[in-house]
């Protein structure tokens, strides 16, 4: 590994855009099938990550639903969640927040509080065992309608103290942010924080409408908001985050090579951008092999990729005096 790279993957850092169920890899996958007695299509780890070959977001979504048929109890949730969060303190991860599908899980029979359970008891021994700090971001469906979000956000009630906020995933195309417009004035009404895709296969209006519409206060991808100028102009002079994820654009073919990659563009004009791994057991790296990736492919200096750690705690929905401690080490480690 190069010096630049091995900075990389001491450099403390936070990751904002990671969905909890694109973390099962393979072997987990089958383990967890046949604890639970679940038939897939594939036999064995070859043949699952022979089907990674995605051309575009919904033949990656069709296999992401097929594999998450597997997490049935609530144990399944805390091993999944466990095995992630031991990665991510092993790359210097600080911080995490991270995404959850419940619709994924109670539109085939799954507890909400199963699911909320594991995730949670995962999140607490993570903490006690790694010192990382970390937020649970719920996820509505968008290729589901707003009547089911609206029923999952009440679903979430009860465990209110365990969710930093609300976010939109799954499907953009045809599915643009006003769909949910009612739904997420009501979780912003509640306190949650809003977070929305948009731009990733939808086009920059989209990333407008999720600012305008839903008021979020993080863009996940964000990509095409680079076609307008004048939003790219607005979300610089916001400061709206974008939490980018570069190995997810290469495999679902955002981008035909990492060079094309639009991150460096993303700096130079002034973008908060944050550097994610989205669904790392399927595309095929976590947040230090994205950081890799792209600085190898666009030449990122040591500068670019201290702002963009820099970046990922400033945008980051912990409290203020976290923030500044994750903050502080950073400026720490840079001293040192």
């Amino acid at each position: 590994m190069t010096d630049l790279g091995q900075f990389i993957a001491q450099l403390p850092k936070a990751e904002l855009h990671i969905h909890i169920e694109g973390s099962l890899e393979p072997e987990m996958m089958l383990a967890l099938a046949a604890r639970n007695g679940v038939q897939l299509r594939y036999g064995s780890v070859a043949e699952l990550r022979a089907a990674y070959r995605f051309t575009n977001l919904q033949d990656f979504l069709d296999l992401y639903y097929e594999g998450m048929s597997v997490l049935r109890q609530e144990q399944d949730f805390h091993d999944l969640a466990m095995a992630y969060l031991r990665r991510a303190a092993s790359q210097n991860v600080r911080h995490v927040e991270i995404f959850f599908d419940p619709q994924g899980h109670t539109e085939r029979g799954i507890a909400f509080k199963t699911v909320i359970d594991g995730l949670w008891r995962a999140l607490k021994d993570a903490e006690r065992e790694f010192g990382l700090t970390t937020g649970l971001i719920m996820c509505f469906l968008r290729h589901i309608d707003e009547a089911s979000a609206e029923r999952t956000l009440q679903q979430a009630l009860p465990w209110r103290d365990r969710i930093i906020g609300v976010g939109l995933d799954s499907s953009e195309k045809g599915n643009p942010p006003s769909k949910f417009r009612r739904v997420f004035e009501r979780a912003r009404d509640l306190g949650f924080a809003t977070v929305a895709h948009a731009g990733e296969e939808g086009p920059a209006d989209y990333v407008r409408e999720a600012l305008d519409i839903l008021a979020v206060r993080r863009i996940d991808h964000g990509n095409r908001a680079l076609d307008d100028p004048e939003l790219t102009a607005r979300l610089a002079a916001e400061k709206v985050p974008l939490t980018v994820c570069p190995l997810s654009n290469l495999r679902l073919c955002g981008v035909s090579d990492m060079a094309q990659h639009p991150l460096k563009h993303m700096l130079r004009a002034g973008l908060m951008a944050t550097v994610n791994s989205d669904d790392p057991a399927y595309f095929g790296g976590y947040v230090t092999e994205n950081f890799l990736a792209v600085q190898q492919a666009l030449g990122l200096t040591r500068e670019d990729i201290v702002t963009l750690a820099r970046n990922s705690f400033t945008a980051a929905f912990c409290d203020e005096a976290v923030k500044q401690r994750h903050l502080a080490a950073l400026d720490a480690f840079l001293k040192e």
